[in-house]
């Protein structure tokens, strides 16, 4: 399993850095929360605090499994905060384009938390999707390769499954991975959408939905938590969009981030409608 703390480094100075997108992360191309997760890694290369306290990522075209530019400015930088804009481009055309801000850590300030975590299982009491499918038909997209996913709903006839409410929860983690909680917290977030939106639509809608943008706020570190419960909704659909909240939980029951966004429904070519 890859290690994502790794294939998301950045190389270079000044502003200016370098990157490569890998195919073990593909999912209908890159996968949005790792192409963000490069742009984050970017910002802390590139700015003087320490913390990603929120990121607003577009996503402007799909791109290749091949290296990637980035360009990093500081728009705005004081003691507590940091403002910067992150740019990557593949020879010349546009990727993604990302605003993100960087704290310092252990801020004093006001504190309450009213955030409650839905009352379920513990990864522990359930199986692993390996286990509920041992041998995937059609395989599953790469990125899932390196992501152990336990989900609190399944059922074994997906084709003739009920349609349900567009909302979907399960437990995430990453074996292979050691650092970087933020890239974690990204890939989770922007996928938790369309499991979402999917569970309202039957499995051949003919559609599928790429984001076109995430935007994410964190709330506190997730480092050193093996397991994140994610819940993602998706409350409207409607001309061509679909728009969703997602959030992260950790095992005791922390919010860590959450996560608003649009995506953009194409018809799916591999299975029409």
């Amino acid at each position: 399993m890859r290690d994502l703390a790794v294939d998301t480094a950045v190389m270079g100075k000044n502003g200016r850095y370098a990157a490569e997108l890998l195919p073990e992360w593909s999912a209908w191309g890159p996968n949005g929360g790792y192409v963000a997760a490069i742009l984050a890694r970017a910002a802390l290369a590139h700015g003087s605090q320490p913390r990603v306290a929120s990121l607003s990522c577009h996503f402007l075209s799909v791109g290749r499994f091949a290296p990637v530019e980035l360009e990093v400015t500081t728009l705005r930088r004081s003691k507590r905060a940091e403002s910067v804009r992150c740019s990557m481009r593949q020879e010349g055309t546009a990727v993604a384009e990302a605003l993100i801000w960087l704290t310092a850590d252990d801020l004093d300030g006001l504190h309450h938390d009213a955030a409650i975590m839905p009352d379920v299982p513990g990864p522990e009491e359930l199986p692993s999707f390996a286990e509920l499918i041992p041998d995937p038909d059609p395989p599953p997209l790469p990125m899932w390769n390196n992501i152990e996913g336990r989900p609190l709903v399944w059922y074994e006839d997906l084709e003739n499954r009920p349609i349900g409410e567009p909302y979907y929860r399960a437990w995430y983690r990453f074996p292979g991975h050691t650092t970087d909680a933020v890239a974690r917290q990204l890939v989770i977030l922007d996928t938790l959408a369309w499991g979402a939106a999917w569970s309202a639509h039957p499995l051949d809608s003919g559609f599928i939905a790429p984001n076109l943008d995430l935007n994410v706020q964190f709330h506190r570190s997730a480092m050193g938590e093996e397991w994140l419960f994610g819940e993602g909704t998706a409350e409207i659909a409607e001309d061509g969009l679909i728009g969703f909240h997602n959030r992260l939980w950790s095992t005791k029951g922390k919010l860590l981030a959450s996560a608003s966004g649009q995506l953009l429904c194409r018809p799916d070519r591999t299975n029409p409608r």
